[in-house]
């Protein structure tokens, strides 16, 4: 069966694709939407708490509208879980994302005309047109030097982690606002077009290929404990967004490990 986190069924409405696998009242199509809010806190029960973030942008499958909340799978990574209705659009074309730790939307191409909504890391976007500096997108302008081309992805991911260094630490985050650890590798592998579970068993299960604990470590590797993975900047040195610290940040691999015990595993994309 199925990881309930990535199954499209709520216990009452399923996907279509799950007929004769579930035992659903519906089975639905589902509609094709996009993130438009900056941010969207996703649920796996309507009153339950965060268990990820998605961004601006990130393209979805609603199964269901009920009550002002929607329950949905992402495109992305496949996880499935409840947000609020009003935080989603109609679907349509993104083109670029945004590279910088975090922007701001203007109402004009000025800096200093009224900011409209942050956006964070990773957000789609689509741009429709340049004014001087900045990049014209449906409901307002950002600067052109925080986003860049979809069909040019970011080439280092560790790179992508290490801009949001001081991010505060927050359970389920996948902003510069707040972010955890897993959210950390996934906004980075998605900015380099990276396929990427959303959470740290999943990332240990089906990201890159294992190592042998004695081989030797490299930038890029990824450094799992249970419940908990890093970035290794290089052989000695981990980049992670931890609660220990309570924020993104860069330590001596042999710190956490005299905190957290050795990794349980390895794995190099």
């Amino acid at each position: 069966m199925t990881d309930p986190r990535l199954l499209p069924f709520n216990g009452r409405v399923a996907l279509r694709t799950l007929e004769g696998q579930v035992a659903a009242e519906r089975f639905v199509d589902g509609d094709r939407a996009r993130v438009t809010a900056p941010l969207a806190d996703l649920r796996a029960t309507p009153d339950g708490p965060r268990i990820r973030q998605w961004l601006r942008g990130a393209r979805v499958r609603v199964i269901e509208r009920r009550a002002g909340i929607a329950f949905a799978q992402a495109e992305a990574d496949g996880l499935v879980g409840w947000l609020e209705a009003v935080a989603l659009g109609p679907d349509h074309p993104v083109t670029h994302a945004v590279t910088a730790p975090a922007t701001h939307l203007y109402t004009a191409p000025d800096l200093k005309s009224p900011d409209l909504a942050a956006l964070s890391c990773g957000a789609r976007l689509r741009i429709t047109g340049t004014e001087g500096a900045f990049l014209r997108c449906a409901d307002g302008f950002v600067p052109a030097q925080h986003v860049a081309r979809l069909d040019i992805p970011a080439a280092d991911p560790v790179a992508v982690a290490a801009g949001l260094l001081g991010t505060p630490y927050l359970w389920g985050g996948n902003a510069r606002a707040g972010i955890d650890c897993s959210g950390l590798v996934q906004v980075a592998c998605h900015l380099c077009a990276i396929p990427c579970p959303p959470d740290s068993d999943l990332q240990r299960a089906g990201l890159g290929a294992p190592l042998d604990p004695d081989a030797a470590r490299r930038r890029g590797d990824l450094a799992f404990w249970p419940g908990h993975v890093g970035w290794l900047t290089d052989a000695d040195t981990l980049l992670h967004a931890n609660a220990h610290h309570m924020a993104v940040v860069q330590e001596p691999l042999a710190d956490a490990i005299a905190r957290m015990g050795v990794p349980a595993a390895l794995r190099r994309l």
